[in-house]
């Protein structure tokens, strides 16, 4: 049964979020704000919102582990397993914007102040502001150097349709109640799983619930290579993996402070950081293609057997 309600509560989570965005963007176009403007709040906050309320649930009933977990994995999956196919998938790409150059800088930023947070084994509530910083730092950053990429963000056929107030309004009214609802429920039933399986609340976090988070990342992505713009997932995937640092775990250690067990969790971080440094490698030697796709489900594979 725990089964059932998770995959659910998931599901309800993910389209809650999808909800969100889309009648916020709605919102956002009927009141002519910038084009540029939508999409940078779209990339920093929209697929990165399941991961959000899935933390900050988890981080409330106490289960500070499952939401830091749920960070780990859904950064390491958004990397090993969505750029991971996308280079497997899609066909030579060659990305205009030189991404070693401009944002390297947030692959690697995130991931070392995440080591120095953690050396003491808690993620303070002090720690989780400094990290709100870095999501505001992002946004500084996304406002002033990529405008023509963030346009291209927008939904099209959303700024064709006629505004409907009550439509919109209750579309974002389900949509906060299904993230809500979703996220809670995913914790709990989590939960519950781990206790059936005599596994930790980590291991559920890393894998349930990353995974399951993971998901709008890999959707956005696949949609992207059929319109033939598989460039831009590596800016959304970086995009998503700083807000998932900042947004989503400076939230959760802002409403209670996040502990970890360093000796029990190492592997899995260990593997973030390999990930984060392979995906910094590709970017470096622009391996836009298979033999990228191979580094990094070589990684995820290794992740997926040491957790078995």
């Amino acid at each position: 049964m725990d089964f059932i309600i998770f995959a659910v509560a998931m599901t309800a989570l993910i389209y809650g979020a999808d909800f969100i965005i889309k009648e916020s963007e709605r919102i956002a176009l009927h009141f002519n704000i910038s084009h540029f403007v939508i999409g940078a709040t779209l990339i920093a906050f929209g697929t990165s919102l399941p991961e959000m309320a899935a933390s900050m649930m988890a981080s409330g009933a106490g289960k500070s582990e499952m939401a830091i977990a749920n960070v780990v994995g859904s950064v390491t999956f958004n990397i090993t397993l969505v750029l991971g196919l996308v280079f497997l998938i899609s066909k030579k790409m060659t990305s205009r914007r030189n991404l070693f150059d401009r944002d390297s800088a947030w692959v690697v930023v995130p991931v070392i102040l995440f080591m120095l947070m953690i050396q003491d084994g808690l993620i303070s509530r002090i720690e989780g502001a400094l990290y709100i910083l870095v999501m505001f730092s992002y946004l500084i950053f996304l406002f002033t150097d990529s405008k023509e990429d963030l346009v291209e963000e927008i939904d099209e056929e959303l700024m064709k349709e006629k505004f409907k107030w009550l439509k919109t309004t209750q579309f974002l009214l389900i949509g906060f109640i299904l993230t809500i609802g979703g996220a809670h429920f995913v914790v709990e039933s989590g939960t519950n799983i781990a206790k059936i399986f005599g596994v930790s609340e980590w291991i559920i976090g890393l894998f349930l619930i990353a995974f399951g988070t993971s998901l709008p990342e890999l959707v956005v992505s696949l949609v992207a290579i059929k319109k033939g713009n598989a460039e831009m997932s590596i800016g959304n995937i970086i995009g998503s993996n700083v807000a998932n640092f900042s947004m989503v775990l400076g939230s959760a250690a802002l409403l209670n402070p996040l502990s970890i067990d360093l000796i029990a969790t190492k592997f899995d971080i260990y593997i973030m950081i390999a990930a984060s440094l392979t995906l910094l490698f590709i970017l470096a030697n622009r391996l836009y293609n298979k033999a990228g796709a191979i580094f990094l489900l070589t990684i995820l594979t290794l992740f997926i057997l040491n957790s078995i």
